[in-house]
């Protein structure tokens, strides 16, 4: 018997290991009962501990299928990792909302890799402004937070101020509470505890986790739901393994 899965998109980088990029990306697709597609930004040679190049797809490529894709398929999330520039994002997310307004949209807000290779500088800020109002997540870590929003506190004295799309801070690189998570949507502030503390850092976590959430949101679920039921798979996933490279498992 058939089973009737929703599309996901995933539109990122290949990475050859397999630990991040669209093969990670599909990877978590598959583990979650989804039908997962993809694009690729660009084409990199790394291994899972060391960034060597990256040769990027062009935009009009990209675009184009983009197009293909969503003409053929009813595509219910879209999850976008490395990407060249803010224009070449903002191309991106630009087209899906004009062909599928309804389509969510997550962005792992890879600035550069684990290995300090830089994928992308915020160098305009009114841009970045306009990509986040279309942008249903976005999920950076401490350091990719201070980049994207310098001016910004956030705790919970902050939540009065305007967030242009909903946020999940990543804890792998808070000293104070190491795996603690923090969910911002509008006025709501909600921790995400670690069950776990002890885990085994893995390349390629950011993508697992992120891919994990677009995932969620095609099954039905909403934003704080899906964040926190990917937490749970990127800990198993975490611990799979004591190595950088880590195993997919049933959901």
């Amino acid at each position: 018997m058939s089973e009737n899965r929703p599309f996901v998109l995933t539109i990122a980088g290949f990475d050859p290991s397999g630990g991040a990029g669209v093969l990670a990306d599909c990877k978590t697709f598959e583990q979650h009962h989804v039908a997962g597609l993809a694009i690729n930004t660009g084409n990199s040679i790394q291994t899972e501990k060391e960034f060597f190049e990256i040769e990027w797809t062009s935009l009009d490529f990209v675009l184009r299928s983009i197009k293909t894709l969503f003409v053929s398929y009813d595509i219910k999330v879209v999850k976008i990792g490395i990407v060249p520039s803010l224009h070449y994002l903002k191309e991106i997310i630009f087209n899906i909302k004009e062909l599928s307004p309804k389509t969510q949209i997550v962005w792992d807000t890879v600035l550069k890799s684990t290995t300090e290779f830089d994928f992308i500088t915020i160098e305009n800020k009114t841009d970045l402004i306009e990509i986040l109002a279309k942008i249903d997540l976005i999920t950076p870590n401490f350091n990719e937070v201070k980049k994207l929003f310098p001016d910004f506190d956030f705790d919970e004295s902050q939540l009065d101020k305007q967030i242009p799309t909903a946020i999940l801070l990543k804890g792998g690189h808070n000293n104070k509470a190491i795996g603690t998570d923090y969910f911002y949507s509008q006025n709501d502030l909600f921790v995400l505890t670690p069950n776990n503390t002890k885990c085994y850092a893995k390349h390629g976590s950011g993508c697992v986790l992120s891919s994990a959430i677009a995932a969620n949101l095609a099954l039905g679920q909403d934003l704080k739901s899906a964040c926190v039921n990917a937490k749970n798979y990127i800990e198993k996933y975490l611990n799979s393994t004591s190595t950088l490279i880590g195993y997919h498992y049933v959901q």
